[in-house]
């Protein structure tokens, strides 16, 4: 494997090369002859090749023996040649005349491109596996596959590629740590944007342009994601962006964003406040900060990422909360529609082990009735604990330039390279609250289901048996977990 490209190449050959090894290992475990790969994402991670070309259709062909071949729109063909390390001979360009056609579809004519290259028996000696859930995979698509190729048994590969991302090179980690960067900069210009009367599109553009601008040494990539700020009563819901509404006294405004460098993405949430909380939202900042720390606390290699969901559920329970959403997800590589790597989820189905350089948005968001509050902290676990990519504040966080000169002052609850998280607000730091009874997740959400055990945020956590979804399919099976016992103000443990 060498460059052949005219761009230098962002990692070496021998991390490429490694990444394919990685990628046919688990084609052999799962008993596949081909991959066919169309996450933007995963084609980036093997090849390089980075343009905004994944409206219309493309793939990287990838046999278990010989060399990927990646096939694009023609008029992309040439920024794959300026992008990657694959040699010309590699990267095919389909004909325009295949775009936009109601009865055509460019997999046709690269189905008829890999038939007059001989690829097509060789892979019908296996399963050639699909990325059946990647965004710009479209059914259409999957139909011509099927059609032109009847020779070969297509199957979903369930995020094949995906999880050879999950554990990060030195290179990469370095590339998340120049991302942090620009998180924490588009965070600092969100802060001196909220003020009463700014509109919420003011905040926005701030955020954006801190994203793209970054620092005299580098700059930033779009994100995968658009800023989004939930504001007011609006707050009770997440994954809202924003409007030309002005911002009114003492109304929170939660902001979500992330830094992207190369493609590689750090996320964080932060809540501001430009005026006084009410009484439940100061508490709901304290108990989800508390829960956060906690899980913080418990990182380390060799842990079941379902136990961070558990000790986040007990902490916050203790306060009188509980959460049936997950609390983060794997991160690295971001293409829009989103910055997670949609393999390992931090909830209490998940059995993945933790492993030292597992990137994970450690997303903590309590939605209410009215009101809500969210704080997340981008991380890395480490060969003794867990490392935090950013360094702002938490809690209820002042708004404004003033609020910017204020927040200097406060302690930060985790700085990278801490091990523990000290200073979390003990139990009786925090008053109970007088006129809120305890709120489970809400029905509008779909989470709430009384037939489940895992009813996450009380203290009957059981996890249920694993599905082979819940975790790395080419992972070792996970035996049965069986209740023993039925008391309900215990923890139930395997």
């Amino acid at each position: 494997m060498e460059q052949v490209g005219v761009a230098p190449m962002l990692f070496t050959t021998e991390e490429y090369a490694a990444r394919l090894g990685a990628a046919r290992v688990r084609m052999t475990e799962q008993g596949l002859s081909a991959l066919i790969v169309t996450d933007p994402a995963n084609i980036y991670y093997l090849t390089g090749y980075n343009a905004w070309s994944y409206y219309t259709p493309q793939l990287v062909f990838v046999p278990l023996e010989g060399e990927m071949i990646l096939f694009t729109r023609e008029m992309d063909a040439n920024g794959a040649f300026r992008t990657t390390w694959l040699p010309p001979e590699s990267i095919v360009g389909y004909p325009e005349r295949y775009v936009h056609r109601p009865h055509l579809h460019p997999f046709d004519w690269v189905a008829y491109a890999l038939r007059a290259r001989y690829l097509i028996a060789p892979a019908a000696k296996g399963c050639v596996g699909l990325e059946m859930d990647a965004h710009f995979f479209s059914p259409k698509g999957y139909r011509s596959l099927v059609n032109a190729l009847p020779e070969w048994t297509l199957v979903d590969c369930f995020e094949l590629v995906n999880w050879v991302r999950a554990i990060k090179s030195p290179t990469e980690i370095q590339l998340m740590h120049q991302a942090a960067v620009f998180t924490n900069l588009a965070m600092h210009a969100a802060q001196d944007a909220i003020e009463v009367g700014a509109r919420q599109c003011d905040v926005a553009a701030a955020i954006s342009q801190a994203q793209i601008l970054g620092t005299a040494e580098a700059g930033g990539d779009y994100p995968a994601i658009v800023p989004m700020l939930p504001t007011g009563e609006s707050a009770d819901t997440p994954h809202l962006t924003w409007n030309d509404k002005r911002l009114q006294p003492n109304e929170a405004m939660i902001v979500e964003l992330a830094g992207a460098y190369h493609r590689y993405h750090v996320p964080m949430a932060r809540t501001f406040m430009p005026g006084k909380p009410t009484p439940q939202l100061t508490h709901l900042a304290g108990a989800t900060d508390h829960a956060l720390a906690a899980v913080l606390e418990t990182v380390a290699p060799g842990i079941p990422v379902q136990e961070l969901s558990q000790v986040f559920n007990r902490t916050l329970f203790e306060y009188g909360y509980e959460k049936a959403s997950r609390i983060g997800y794997s991160i690295g590589v971001g293409y829009p529609p989103d910055w997670g790597e949609r393999t390992i989820s931090l909830r209490s189905e998940d059995t993945t082990i933790l492993q030292e350089n597992m990137t994970f948005h450690l997303m903590c968001g309590m939605w209410m009735e009215g009101y809500g509050y969210e704080v997340s902290e981008a991380i890395r676990v480490t060969d003794t604990g867990v490392e935090t990519f950013t360094a702002f504040p938490r809690g209820l966080v002042p708004a404004g330039k003033a609020g910017a000169a204020a927040s200097e002052s406060i302690t930060l609850l985790g700085n990278p390279g801490e091990r523990a998280v000290p200073g979390g607000p003990g139990l009786d730091a925090l008053p109970q609250p007088v006129t809120e009874p305890r709120r489970p997740a809400t029905e509008r959400f779909g989470f709430t289901n009384p037939d489940e055990d895992t009813m996450t945020g009380s203290l009957r956590i059981v996890p249920r048996n694993a599905e082979r979804a819940d975790r790395d399919p080419a992972g070792p099976p996970v035996a049965p977990v069986i209740p023993t016992t039925t008391n309900p103000t215990q923890e139930e443990t395997p």
